[in-house]
């Protein structure tokens, strides 16, 4: 790997540092929510639907209640008198369902939690889910979008009259496209599907709740990325005062968007706890994780790509169809709005628009995945401008620079009405194109290789107040951060975003020393507990953490550190023109009188050398909302070799030149970039999460039948970063955590289309998996 630094001089900010964590996780101290002290602990099992679709005629607990082991059994009638539903967060015009229901009478995805067991150990409980007999009476099932659209299919909600769940469209209308592409010199149309795909955190999903009957509080540790929204979940599920929740997120080990709402498993294991005034766990075992987890993608696209005589890009249109599952989950259909709203990517169009239509289905629901929408967008745009390339004869390299946005048209507004705050976007294209030319390597009699670029602009500091107002999203647009200074000199930093593995804590704590002067090891940051940490029911979500969070606390830095400098100055008798902090050590120029951070922290505290009109509280909070969307942008480039024999596809070589604006950690942003790419090439050509499309049973249960890319399916990876402050973020910050994942599939598609021309047309679904591959070989008269 290779990477360009960004660090300047002393500054803390741009230095590549281990993240303030490593040591203590390496030495196996990592405190997850299963390692929480387990005494007076009872245990959780969820009792889930074997079927897709069905009513529920008879729930009998008999035998488990009478089994003497079971402590609390609760099914469909008990949650129903018990709990309301949970609210959603994200919804699209026609929306019919705004809450996700906890007591089920009609199951509609296999896994669907139906009731909740408590017992003294994890074991037991298991084998008294097992003795708890349900009777449904099964209802057909529907599999995929196609059987879900179709005019005979069976109806998931017969009373809404068919499987449309709602839609949207996006930017310039459907006839003023018409009209484009019926003048246009050349028009390439495609159908470009996206798999759907688990998101396989190292922890599964746990929560472990107590319910104090004496102070009426309940307290949930849970593996979450959004333990404000949790908090505000279960205080509605559970009938609660907001007040009277407390969430606490520990150790997360990973999450990548599968842990950003609150499950109906997780209120039934909090249910429990509060039924009997105890502590109850539950943690989702991996067969769970794979099979009743929200999953990722699931989405089928019709493109089309108008361009004049000269290549130009007149117009583009795509209707995205969105396999929301059982019912639309917290985000819903956010992730196919996300991709019709980023389909234009770094390109110029005469005119855009994106249509999407959400369709249920008898699966598990979707929900938010790492770089939710925009891989599937890049999917479907990178595609197809290649596609465009090969039936005009045309490099594609160089029809993409001819239509990319130059950097005097920033601030750049898109057809779907997206304002790209700043950037050089052909910059990273022609230096991943360079990069590209050294990675060129003969093909064999029976493995040919190719290689490919692409580019894509990812959504980040997600999101404004006003906008997500304007689309009715119910989540937080804005981050609070605050600056402490203790009694002892101490400074302890608070902030919304929530650490799930990715070292926020670090580079939080980089941006708020450089910001008050002092050494990093005096700092702590404090996150994912709601009992301290500022409200932010978005919190650690669509690369907004270090942007947002990073903005307000260096307004919060600054204003502290002037107020230090003015404690530092009336105590040694000077004016603050004249004082300088040196470490730890504030000295006086002209007297040469000194005195410490820490004496004047105590000073503060005690309340001593204030003017009339200061504030005593060494404390300083910041709310931060941007008044719009960062963008980071990159080039992604991949050398493929495809066995002609197997069609197994190898990734030998990986490169990416990436602008995220000012990078806090580069080592930090690195990690994230290596990551994503390695999840990107796992969607690319391994994962899918399948069912069988008569019963609606899930394929996939196990990583013997859901395959993730091991070390050799990840070449060396090369990285340059560039830097294009943001204007509109306070520190130019933009998100990294997302840009990795977006552009690997169609990266790896266009190299593989590069090294077998005659199978490109049908390279539009992915996974990329070497059945498909040597089904398009064997069609083409090329396979073995």
């Amino acid at each position: 790997m290779t990477t360009a630094s960004t660090h300047n001089g002393d500054s803390l900010v741009g230095k590549r540092m281990p993240r303030l964590h490593d040591d203590r996780m390496l030495r196996g101290h990592g405190r997850y929510v299963d390692d929480i002290d387990e005494t007076g602990v009872l245990h959780a099992a969820i009792i889930r639907s074997p079927a897709a679709h069905g009513t529920i005629t008879r729930f009998d607990a008999s035998a488990a209640r009478e089994s003497g082991e079971a402590v609390l059994v609760l099914g469909p009638d008990e949650i129903g008198r018990l709990t309301d539903p949970l609210p959603t967060t994200w919804r699209i015009p026609g929306q019919h369902l705004a809450t996700v229901e906890l007591a089920i009478r009609t199951v509609r995805y296999v896994g669907q939690p139906l009731g909740v067991v408590v017992a003294r150990n994890r074991a037991v409980a298991e084998d008294l889910a097992e003795l708890v007999e349900i009777d449904i009476d099964p209802l057909p099932a529907v599999v995929g979008i196609e059987a879900a659209l179709a005019p005979d299919a069976p109806l998931l909600y017969p009373e809404h009259g068919s499987n449309v769940a709602g839609g949207i469209h996006f930017g310039a209308p459907v006839e003023d496209l018409d009209a484009l592409f019926a003048g246009a010199a050349h028009v390439v149309e495609r159908e470009f599907a996206v798999q759907r795909i688990n998101p396989s955190p190292m922890e599964p999903r746990g929560v472990l709740a107590e319910w104090i009957p004496s102070t009426e509080q309940l307290t949930v540790w849970a593996s979450t990325q959004v333990p404000h929204l949790v908090r505000q979940e279960v205080a509605v599920g559970l009938r609660l005062r907001v007040d009277q929740v407390r969430v606490v997120t520990p150790d997360v080990g990973g999450a990548f968007g599968g842990k950003t709402t609150l499950y109906a498993d997780e209120a039934m294991a909090c249910l429990a706890a509060k039924v009997l005034g105890r502590r109850v766990k539950w943690i989702e075992d991996r067969t769970e994780n794979l099979t009743a987890s929200y999953q990722g993608r699931g989405q089928q696209a019709r493109c089309r790509l108008g361009l004049d005589a000269d290549g130009r890009f007149t117009a583009l249109h795509v209707h995205i169809h969105g396999d929301v599952g059982a019912f639309l989950s917290t985000a819903g259909s956010g992730p196919f709005q996300v991709a019709a709203l980023t389909v234009e990517g770094p390109y110029r169009f005469g005119a855009a628009g994106a249509s999407v239509t959400a369709v249920f289905t008898n699966a598990v629901p979707t929900g938010a995945y790492r770089g939710y929408g925009m891989q599937e967008s890049a999917w479907i745009r990178e595609r197809i401008i290649d596609e465009a390339a090969r039936e005009l004869g045309r490099d594609a390299n160089e029809l993409r620079l001819l239509n990319t946005i130059q950097p005097e048209q920033m601030p750049y507004t898109t057809g779907t009405m997206l304002t790209y705050d700043s950037g050089d976007y052909p910059a990273v294209l022609r230096r991943a194109v360079e990069i590209g030319e050294t990675r060129r390597w003969p093909s064999t009699d029976r493995i040919r290789r190719g290689i490919a670029v692409t580019g894509n602009v990812e959504i980040t500091g997600f999101a404004p107040s006003a906008l997500l107002e304007m689309f009715q999203i119910h989540w937080s647009g804005y981050e609070t951060g605050t600056i402490r200074v203790n009694e002892d000199g101490t400074v302890t930093v608070f902030s919304g975003v929530t650490p799930m593995g990715q070292g926020i804590e670090t580079a939080l704590a980089q941006i708020v020393a450089d910001e008050l002067g002092v050494p990093l090891d005096v700092i702590s940051v404090q996150l994912g507990d709601t009992a301290t940490a500022p409200y932010s029911n978005f919190s650690s979500q669509a690369s907004r953490s270090l942007p947002l969070a990073g903005a307000a606390l260096i307004t919060a830095g600054a204003t502290m550190r002037e107020r230090m400098l003015g404690l530092a100055a009336r105590a040694l008798g000077v004016g603050v023109e004249d004082v300088k902090l040196d470490g730890t050590v504030f000295r006086a120029g002209t007297t040469g009188a000194e005195a410490t951070w820490r004496d004047v922290a105590h000073r503060g505290w005690m309340g001593w050398g204030r003017g009339e009109t200061d504030k005593i509280l060494l404390e300083e909070t910041v709310s931060f909302d941007p008044p719009g969307i960062a963008y980071a942008y990159s080039a992604h480039g991949a050398a493929v070799a495809v066995d002609l024999d197997t069609g197994k596809v190898t990734v030998e070589d990986y490169w990416t030149v990436n602008d995220s604006g000012v990078l806090v950690n580069p080592l930090i942003a690195d990690g994230q970039i290596i990551g994503a790419i390695a999840q990107g090439l796992g969607g690319a050509l391994l994962e899918e999460a399948a069912f069988d499309p008569e019963t609606g049973q899930p394929v996939a249960t196990s990583y013997l039948d859901y395959v993730v890319p091991l070390s050799e399916d990840v070449p060396d990876i090369t990285i340059e970063h560039r830097v294009t402050p943001s204007p509109i973020i306070t520190g130019g910050f933009k998100g990294v955590g997302e840009s990795g994942i977006q552009p690997p599939a169609a990266t790896v598609g266009n190299a593989i289309a590069n090294a077998v021309p005659e199978i490109a047309p049908g390279l539009t679904a992915t996974p990329l998996s070497p059945s498909r591959i040597w089904t398009l070989l064997e069609q083409a008269g090329l396979a073995g």
